[in-house]
């Protein structure tokens, strides 16, 4: 593919992405072979256009955000966000299962190029990895235990067991500020069997995903609550490489995160996958939408 092609290609996705290429034709298949692993970072949407495919980092156990269904395929609020992102560019997704253990690793290392799993954003994060801005999420963490746990202050979990997903951000303050011991496990299967055979008090976990668990129809969580206050809402990032985040790659990202708060795309996924209204989504819309055309 010439150099005019891929820039031109470049073009009409960013043009799509302010809404201004409704009038162009969408860009021709990739034809030319896979660009070299050791490609620069300044070229790595170039080389995503010219290989024809997006590699992103997902969720394959975070229901609703991310996960399999029965035939195996991707679902969920992240991946149509991540799809959105494959589409805008006419590239084929290539979606890559990470957990919270290693996901920023596979990201610095370059075996995905966009990282959309899940993930607060911290200023220790952003030393390894590239977060875009505008966020696109906010949750706080919490503690789903069983009903028969009488327990209505944190203070009453100090020196308890608590199970928790390896590499949560929340992990550190729950046991600086409230003195829980954390049992972490890397996988959410993991987890939900040490729930069962009793091993932790608790669940430490995102809030917005334990209102998820408590609203499941099934019942599965009826004998289940989350009885205490909610902690450290922090926003959710998505990211890039951290040599990327200024140069082009990063930018239109961040271009894809603002047009989807202006336009309320992101609501209208939050409410397809069965997830309660996020505060922090209606403030970022009514912030950003177009105060003309209503």
């Amino acid at each position: 593919m010439s150099v005019a092609t891929t820039t031109r290609r470049a073009l009409i996705a960013l043009c799509a992405v302010f809404g201004l290429g409704a009038g162009l034709p969408a860009p021709a298949a990739a034809q030319a072979p896979a660009a070299a692993p050791q490609a620069q970072s300044s070229d790595t949407l170039q080389r995503i256009l010219r290989e024809g495919r997006l590699r992103i980092g997902v969720r394959a156990d975070y229901r609703p955000w991310g996960f399999r269904n029965p035939a195996g395929e991707f679902e969920g609020m992240e991946i149509q966000m991540a799809r959105d992102v494959a589409r805008t560019l006419g590239v084929q997704p290539e979606f890559v299962p990470v957990v919270a253990a290693n996901r920023m690793q596979f990201l610095a290392q370059g075996q995905i190029d966009l990282m959309i799993a899940t993930m607060s954003d911290t200023a220790e994060r952003r030393g390894v990895v590239g977060i875009v801005h505008p966020n696109y999420y906010s949750s706080g963490f919490n503690v789903i235990m069983p009903r028969s746990v009488n327990v209505r202050e944190w203070e009453q979990l100090r020196g308890r067991q608590l199970c928790a997903i390896q590499g949560a951000w929340y992990n550190r303050p729950a046991t600086e500020r409230f003195g829980v011991e954390i049992v972490a496990f890397t996988g959410i299967a993991e987890v939900e069997t040490a729930l069962t055979q009793r091993r932790c008090l608790g669940w430490i976990y995102d809030d917005n995903l334990i209102a998820v668990m408590l609203a499941d129809a099934s019942g599965r969580w009826r004998d289940w609550h989350q009885p205490l206050q909610s902690q450290s809402d922090t926003p959710w990032g998505l990211a890039v490489r951290l040599a990327d985040l200024n140069g082009s790659w990063g930018r239109f990202m961040s271009g894809m995160v603002a047009n989807w708060h202006r336009s309320g795309q992101l609501l209208t996924w939050e409410r397809e996958a069965g997830i309660a209204e996020s505060p922090f989504l209606r403030r970022m819309h009514e912030a950003m939408r177009d105060h003309i055309r209503q």
